[in-house]
């Protein structure tokens, strides 16, 4: 989420906005469309059987046409699924390393502090 907050910030230039779509967008100071269309994406990403053509709809109410329905719905799904290629990878996260096998840990230089980025997953990838 860091990531498009920091995204939204560079585009919007409005912080007031990013910090309140971070908070609780159902709160925040967007249009009924935009509430419309982040509550299509919410339900998508937490339980995507439950959406059906009533969901549909109400985008279509607020002015989305079929073809912007399929763009917010490929769009939300590629994040879901690239968060969940790179949570599984560790991308992102602190690194295992392979001595330890027990979950995720700091790689750590014999300094005691982590490594830089370079260091590899567990996974070697």
């Amino acid at each position: 989420m860091t990531s498009h907050a920091e995204f939204l910030r560079r585009v919007t230039l409005d912080e007031s906005l990013v910090a309140a779509l971070r908070l609780d967008y159902t709160k925040a100071p967007i249009t009924e469309a935009e509430r419309a269309m982040l509550d299509f994406v919410a339900q998508l990403t937490r339980d995507p059987v439950a959406l059906g053509p009533s969901d549909h709809e109400r985008l279509r109410a607020h002015g989305f046409d079929d073809t912007g329905i399929l763009q917010i719905t490929l769009i939300a799904s590629w994040f879901n699924y690239i968060n969940r290629v790179a949570d599984a990878l560790g991308v992102g996260r602190e690194l295992r390393t392979q001595a330890d096998g027990l979950g995720w840990a700091k790689a750590r230089g014999p300094s005691g502090r982590s490594k830089p980025r370079d260091a590899v997953p567990f996974c070697g990838l």
